[in-house]
């Protein structure tokens, strides 16, 4: 099994792809940017849109994950979706089975919260609904690490010290869930 995550630092931080890749047994190839979004996937003219274009049109994938920067789906709504649906096409393009990875609220009570007007049960909700939008309009697979987030947060603490990136066990977590829906 071959499997492309396109993203940023979600992905990079605490190597999700290594991780992902012991529990599947797969091949996985990152192509991330700290902060990128999904439109700099499909943009030829920056670095990490070359490589995304050039990986989905020169090489074979199973599963090609799709993760939009942390509140994109929700500040840049009109956008998240264009974009991922021109991935979802592209990706299908190439055989390839498109998988959203539904990403999590900042940490609750986190200050960047504030930022944008929400607390932590909007922001998860506003989240979900984006990415579970994303995932019915274009009839993709959907690993709601997110949710999972939500469900644990008066539990596990997931995050790192910046409240917004996954600590270890966050990562973890989020490669056991999306390794789920691939083996599903």
């Amino acid at each position: 099994m071959r499997i492309l995550m396109l993203g940023n630092s979600y992905i990079f931080t605490n190597d999700l792809p290594s991780i992902l890749a012991e529990i599947t047994g797969a091949e996985v190839v990152q192509n991330t940017r700290g902060g990128a979004r999904l439109r700099e996937q499909l943009n030829p003219e920056t670095r990490l849109g070359a490589k995304a274009l050039e990986l989905l049109q020169n090489e074979k994938w199973d599963f090609v994950i799709l993760q939009e920067m942390s509140n994109g789906p929700i500040t840049s709504k009109a956008c998240f979706l264009e974009n991922a649906e021109k991935l979802c096409e592209k990706i299908r393009e190439n055989g390839a089975k498109p998988v959203f990875y539904a990403t999590w609220a900042y940490q609750r009570g986190e200050k960047k919260l504030e930022t944008f007007g929400m607390d932590y049960d909007e922001m998860y909700q506003k989240l979900y609904e984006a990415y579970h939008l994303a995932a019915d309009r274009n009839h993709t697979l959907i690993a709601d690490v997110g949710k999972k987030f939500y469900e644990l947060s008066d539990k596990v603490n997931l995050y790192a010290d910046d409240g917004c990136h996954p600590n270890e066990k966050g990562s973890q977590i989020a490669a056991e869930i999306i390794a789920e829906v691939l083996m599903n």
